[in-house]
């Protein structure tokens, strides 16, 4: 068992069930936020190893969510990976340029998931 912290950001409630689940079974300490404005509390109240965080959402966008994280020293190396259901080229390019580590498009298979989480975690 790993005991590792991963920070599920999305608006989805099943998305975040369904991922949440999976790692736990994994071993994996899971947290969960609706927003990201919860997901920066979160970070901010327990810093988790890994994030996992949607793009498209209400009120503050994965955009910004990892603009924010990586401004600040304590949060700005923390792994983070993207999920979105855009297949646009531009938004990945866009989102590994201001600093995530990996994008992984909807619908996505777990244990694609679970192989990117235990490399970023690695690396």
């Amino acid at each position: 068992m790993s005991g590792e912290k991963i920070l599920i950001i999305d608006d989805e409630a099943s998305i975040r069930a369904n991922i949440q689940r999976f790692l736990r079974l994994e071993g994996y300490v899971v947290q969960e936020a609706v927003n990201g404005f919860a997901g920066l509390a979160s970070v901010a109240a327990n810093p988790p190893d890994l994030i996992i965080c949607d793009v498209m959402m209400p009120e503050m966008d994965g955009f910004m969510v990892l603009a924010k994280l990586r401004e600040r020293t304590e949060t700005a190396t923390i792994p983070f990976i993207f999920l979105t259901a855009s297949v646009e080229q531009d938004d990945q390019r866009f989102g590994l340029a201001i600093g995530a580590n990996a994008y992984l498009s909807k619908p996505f298979k777990l244990s694609e998931l679970l192989a990117m989480v235990r490399q970023k975690l690695a690396s």
